[in-house]
């Protein structure tokens, strides 16, 4: 009787491991973490971008304002950890992966060409730009500001200087300068812009010395934040500000009341998907 009752007992184990375990005929995986931004567009491009991967499925119709909420299929059994998108390098040790911002990749010493494990196919909607408060678009130092922002100087240092990490939009760029800018008027003047560390004041110091054959000066701002350098340029505090992609701002403007254009794209940084205590993708596969 008790060989008969310990078979039923094991049994039991048995057949509850199972229930525990299993779901469909598939075995349960382990928690995934990954950590990302946790702004509304940056958001949803780390969705979106896991989605490309083939890690997740949203909702029909869920896109540039997708949450984790419109997370449909996580085969994967991924938790996220939203973090502000300046923070996200931060905590890659502790998460088994990051969705990363290139300019803040690069910051962190990562090549988003050569480290990151997946990356955006296409970002063409998330081109940064130069953006300024709504009414001072065709000012004369915006204009000089705008022509040198889009020179063939400045295609040439993205080129070369981030080698695909970070990718030049400009159609058409200039010499440099504006021939409807009477540059004799501004003459001595200073325009003053908010800027990500890298790239942007980067590469705004190849504009730095464009302007400065016109005997004009920029004065370039850095922030690490994504909220300040549009509150000083709708405040009036400084001219323009050179940070953002357009879905950003778009929504910045509608959650804040803020009135500030975009001029001008510039480029676009793929967002990347980074190894944290996993180094490899085979913990996704």
């Amino acid at each position: 009787m008790k060989k008969i009752i310990s078979i039923l007992i094991a049994s039991a184990l048995i057949l509850t491991s199972a229930i525990v375990f299993t779901g469909c005929g598939e075995s349960k995986k382990a928690e995934i973490t990954i950590a990302i931004p946790n702004d509304t567009t940056n958001e949803a491009r780390a969705l979106l971008l896991l989605e490309e991967l083939g890690y997740i499925k949203l909702k029909d119709g869920a896109g540039i304002t997708a949450t984790p909420n419109d997370v449909e299929e996580n085969e994967h059994n991924i938790t996220f950890s939203e973090v502000e998108a300046a923070q996200v390098p931060n905590v890659r040790q502790d998460v088994d992966y990051a969705i990363i911002n290139s300019n803040y990749a690069i910051e962190a010493g990562l090549n988003p060409v050569n480290d990151s494990l997946g990356i955006e196919g296409s970002a063409s909607a998330y081109g940064n730009i130069l953006a300024v408060k709504e009414g001072n678009e065709n000012e004369p130092k915006i204009l000089a500001l705008k022509a040198a922002l889009e020179s063939q100087q400045v295609v040439d240092f993205i080129n070369e200087q981030y080698e695909g990490s970070v990718v030049s939009v400009v159609d058409n760029p200039t010499d440099g300068f504006d021939s409807s800018v009477d540059y004799d008027s501004i003459k001595g003047e200073t325009i003053t812009i908010a800027a990500s560390p890298t790239p942007h004041a980067e590469i705004l110091e190849v504009v730095k010395d464009i302007l400065a054959e016109k005997d004009i000066t920029l004065d370039i701002k850095e922030y690490t934040d994504y909220v300040q350098p549009n509150n000083v340029v709708d405040s009036g505090e400084l001219d323009a500000n050179y940070f953002q992609h357009l879905p950003y701002l778009e929504d910045f403007n509608a959650e804040n009341g803020t009135k500030i254009a975009s001029i001008a794209t510039i480029h676009v940084e793929p967002l990347g998907l980074y190894g944290g205590k996993e180094t490899t993708l085979d913990a996704l596969n």
